[in-house]
């Protein structure tokens, strides 16, 4: 199943709870879509949320409304029944936002073009905590609800680690070549996996976010993650093609699906992970059955390894281990370019 956006997207997200997902697009519209196995996906609305590129897409309040983040600094709050706004955030942050994130029930973070990350309150409206934890955009953002964490990894080369808790930057990560544009958490919490600007797939330790202490190849330019399990990843990347992808040992076990050549600029699965969507600079949203997929990789040939590890033996780096010290870079990256009943909850009517 597939629909063509007319305009490059920027971010995919489904309902917690119903067949309804919703794209940001360049132009600064959103578009929300029902979905079923049976039929073509059927657009539910179109809202113009912003001046400028919608960049970011998030529901809160059990599916009720929609949050949008934007190139033009600002955050909507739209209602998901009737499409109507709900609150603006003008001057959300100082820089266009990037990134957006569900943390607890009341809280979500953003992240911006400057690096900056702010947690909003959902009931109060506010911002209740700023980190300054990047000299560059903020890639991407992820929450790890046991230890009340944000990771983030930016333009800048680094990732960080946000603590809640005690409202700091607790470690950032020594300047990698391999500009971090994705982050997962997988083994149960053991490794930090990211997906790179150059292609790289970097690992950390937890605990030991200084440096990764393991990489592998394989994979163009620009790989987008998508975590499966806590063994196996979904990877979207410059050329197209979406690949199951194994870690720690790593390997790419097969290409699963493809974008006509043109780089995949998202992943998401639906809320019954029964579909997996994504969407790509060919300007087109799609979705495949996820079974479908996975039952046709096992009908291949055994697993082939089509990278290199700078581990000699992937097995053994399932063990967390101190990684050596390595010199601090000094490099800055450049930004990417074309880079309803209402509660108690975020922008809710009072």
């Amino acid at each position: 199943m597939e629909v063509n956006l007319g305009k490059i997207p920027f971010d995919l997200v489904f309902h917690p709870s119903s067949p309804i997902l919703a794209t940001g697009l360049i132009n600064g519209d959103l578009h929300l879509y029902q979905y079923a196995a049976d039929s073509q996906p059927q657009r539910l609305l179109e809202i113009h949320a912003h001046d400028e590129s919608c960049r970011a897409a998030r529901f809160i309040d059990s599916g009720r409304v929609i949050l949008t983040a934007s190139a033009d600094c600002s955050i909507l709050a739209s209602d998901v029944e009737t499409g109507n706004s709900i609150i603006r955030l003008e001057d959300a942050h100082e820089d266009p936002v990037n990134r957006l994130v569900n943390l607890m029930e009341n809280t979500v973070a953003t992240g911006d073009d400057e690096g900056c990350i702010k947690v909003w309150d959902t009931r109060e409206r506010t911002c209740c905590n700023t980190f300054d934890a990047h000299e560059d955009y903020i890639s991407d953002l992820t929450f790890v609800s046991t230890s009340m964490q944000v990771l983030a990894t930016s333009g800048d080369g680094t990732l960080s680690v946000c603590d809640l808790r005690k409202n700091k930057v607790k470690v950032q990560s020594e300047f990698s070549e391999d500009e971090p544009l994705s982050i997962v958490t997988m083994k149960n919490g053991r490794k930090v996996v990211c997906g790179t600007q150059t292609g790289a797939i970097l690992l950390y330790s937890w605990g030991y976010f200084k440096d990764c202490n393991d990489r592998f190849l394989g994979h163009p330019m620009s790989v987008t993650v998508l975590k499966l399990d806590e063994d196996t990843l979904i990877s979207g990347a410059d050329d197209g093609v979406i690949r199951l992808v194994g870690i720690l040992p790593n390997r790419i076990i097969q290409p699963i699906a493809e974008h006509s050549e043109c780089p995949v600029e998202g992943l998401a699965f639906s809320h019954d992970r029964k579909f997996l969507g994504s969407i790509s600079h060919d300007q087109m949203l799609k979705l495949w059955d996820l079974q479908e997929l996975l039952n046709s990789q096992q009908n291949l040939p055994n697993d082939h390894h089509v990278g290199a590890s700078d581990s000699d033996d992937d097995e053994e780096m399932d063990v967390d281990i101190k990684p050596p010290k390595s010199s601090m870079g000094s490099k800055r990256k450049s930004k990417s370019g074309a880079s309803s009943a209402r509660g108690a909850g975020f922008f809710a009517d009072l």
